[in-house]
């Protein structure tokens, strides 16, 4: 089965380590802060090519789906549901599973980003959970 994971959460949740346990040889991975992460690993956060990162992100996951890859994960926060609606697009137009995975701080993680507790608790604040 071809699937597309989305893995969101809070910053510091686990997310990109998540990723990485769940790989394998059939599964490519992609986040938004790839966009920002030079070849000798180093991340440099731009707000204002955070428009260009979401694109960049996008358009790996179509590539990879164009690839016929089997296994996508895309991890990143995720806090709004417009962040997720293009790998939605992506999934129904290309006939992929699409999973959406909450991955929870409950181990006291801290992020990799200096992103601030309050502004995490910001963000925690716009973040919803759909149930149909």
């Amino acid at each position: 089965m071809n699937s597309i994971i989305l893995l969101r959460g809070l910053p510091g949740a686990g997310k990109s380590t998540l990723a990485s346990i769940l790989k394998d040889d059939l599964t490519k991975i992609f986040s938004i802060d790839d966009y920002f992460t030079d070849e000798n690993g180093t991340y440099k956060f731009d707000y204002k090519q955070n428009h260009l990162a979401y694109q960049n992100c996008i358009d790996n996951c179509k590539k990879a789906i164009l690839n016929s890859e089997k296994k996508i994960i895309i991890h990143h926060t995720f806090t709004l549901e417009w962040e997720m609606e293009p790998y939605f697009a992506l999934a129904k137009e290309y006939n992929y599973k699409l999973f959406v995975v909450t991955v929870e701080n409950r181990q006291g993680f801290k992020n990799t980003h200096d992103i601030s507790d309050e502004q995490i608790k910001k963000m925690a604040e716009k973040y919803k959970v759909v149930l149909f």
